[in-house]
């Protein structure tokens, strides 16, 4: 029979830490003017962290008592002291954490080369935040495959196959690296459209080389060369035989000189159904799913990159006045995508070319460096045919919303009916002075005016990283 302690021997573990009795090694992280100490003992590195006994062998910077130092200016000290409590008492406590801090130890464990902890990380993330892991997809997504993190590029895969746009409309779409987009349009049960992944491939290829003209009409036969090098590794998995012949003419063709001629001949015969001998491969169609009534509770529908399912049922239960907040399977509305900055553009312009006279529109931003995410919904819209006055409803309001570090939504509703929504054509969306787009990626919070209270700690102008306007619909279904 064996009796085990850990507990104890774990506590002791941390207390000879904590001590910092006997130690041998000094690690400093952090950047001035923020550097921390960590006083360590190179017997626990030997085997609890082997990459960091390596370093300590390696060092040859020593201090007045001989004890070794070793710098770490790329780890912070909040993600350090996790790390040291992992290698001396095997515990790590993650209550109260943001969630980032969390993912900044996940990647910096995979450096110390900790793959127990490396492993778990990955599964408590997908876990526990799955909703900061797709609102941060793109970011994600990028650092599974430079990491080789297998648990969370299963996880990314799976979401891509369902919701391409979540990465072919990322900002972050033009910087993926050429392995990764190969792995993507490899999918099977990729649901979008062989037309649109070529649109995509072509942009991501011409984004590479900034010295292309912008008007394909503009290139010369050397151009053409430096795309087909470009997109050596992905024209292979083209699906080229499962695109119409509609856009074959306009947006293949037009490109025909990256395409083996062989090919391109090919291709023309099979668009035009021509009953004659083909060498080239046809690669199988991608298995499009079509549902009419997709399960929502087991689904991530939306294709936004700022908010999720959960916000979404939040936000149609506050505009059916609804004390208890809809499931997530039972929201009764649709929200559809009518603009996004990064997508569309930024200008005041955009907003008026896209959203004008439309209704029933829910505006959402992420505030630039920040957490917080900030929105409003304007059931009647916003008119150019009166621009300079104001429109009037009891329905809108404006919100802040709760995510993994914000720990409670702001709702303010409308108060002053007559003065909730304003028009004009040097602003966009204009919840009157309380809340509204004054330029390009700004936004502005002003004094109380129309609502019932500020949204935002502080008041003015501030920017963002992306906005998106939906336009609802009640579903059918309810």
């Amino acid at each position: 029979m064996t009796l085990n302690f850990y507990e104890n021997l774990s506590n002791d573990y941390i207390k000879l830490l904590e001590n910092g009795k006997e130690h041998n090694i000094i690690i400093e992280v952090g950047e001035n003017p923020v550097v921390q100490t960590f006083k360590v003992h190179s017997p626990v590195l030997c085997y609890r962290c082997p990459y960091l006994y390596d370093e300590f062998k390696k060092s040859t910077i020593n201090n007045d008592d001989n004890i070794k130092i070793i710098h770490k200016p790329q780890i912070s000290a909040k993600v350090f002291n996790f790390i040291l409590k992992y290698i001396y008492g095997a515990t790590i406590n993650f209550e109260k954490v943001e969630t980032s801090i969390i993912f900044d130890l996940l990647m910096t464990m995979n450096q110390l080369l900790l793959e127990e902890l490396v492993l778990r990380l990955q599964t408590f993330l997908i876990e526990n935040h799955p909703s900061w892991l797709k609102l941060n997809f793109s970011k994600i997504y990028n650092s599974s495959f430079q990491a080789d993190f297998k648990g969370l590029q299963n996880y990314c895969n799976d979401i891509i196959a369902k919701h391409p746009n979540l990465i072919f409309e990322s900002n972050d779409f033009n910087t993926l690296p050429e392995t990764t987009l190969v792995s993507i349009i490899q999918m099977d049960d990729l649901q979008l459209e062989e037309s649109k992944i070529w649109d995509y491939v072509i942009q991501w290829g011409i984004s590479q080389k900034k010295t292309l003209p912008s008007n394909i009409d503009d290139w010369i036969d050397k151009d053409f060369q430096i795309l087909k090098n470009t997109l050596q590794q992905c024209l292979p998995h083209i699906r080229y035989f499962q695109i119409s012949s509609k856009n074959i003419m306009e947006k293949v063709y037009p490109y025909q000189q990256i395409l083996n001629k062989k090919l391109m001949t090919d291709i023309l015969k099979y668009s035009m159904a021509l009953n004659e001998p083909m060498t080239s491969t046809i690669l199988p169609p991608c298995k499009i799913v079509t549902t009419q009534l997709p399960n929502r509770g087991n689904t991530f529908q939306i294709t936004s990159l700022i908010i999720t399912n959960e916000h979404l049922a939040e936000i149609a239960s506050w505009i059916d006045k609804k004390e208890v907040t809809y499931e997530v399977k039972n929201n009764p509305y649709e929200f559809n995508l009518i603009l996004r900055g990064s997508r569309d553009g930024f200008g005041v312009d955009v907003f008026w070319n896209l959203c004008n006279q439309k209704t029933n529109l829910v505006v959402v931003l992420k505030v630039k460096d920040t957490d917080e995410i900030l929105g409003g919904y304007n059931p009647i819209g916003w008119n150019s045919n009166i621009y300079g006055q104001c429109s009037t409803t009891n329905d809108s309001f404006i919100f802040s919303l709760k995510n993994e570090n914000i720990e409670n939504h702001i709702l303010s509703h409308v108060k002053n009916a007559s003065n909730s929504i304003y028009n004009t054509y040097n602003q966009g969306s204009d919840f009157t002075n309380d809340f509204y787009m004054s330029s390009n990626q700004t936004f502005n919070i002003n004094w109380i005016q129309g609502y019932e209270k500020l949204i935002r700690k502080t008041t003015g102008e501030f920017l963002i990283d992306d906005y998106e306007v939906f336009q609802i619909k009640r579903d059918k279904i309810f």
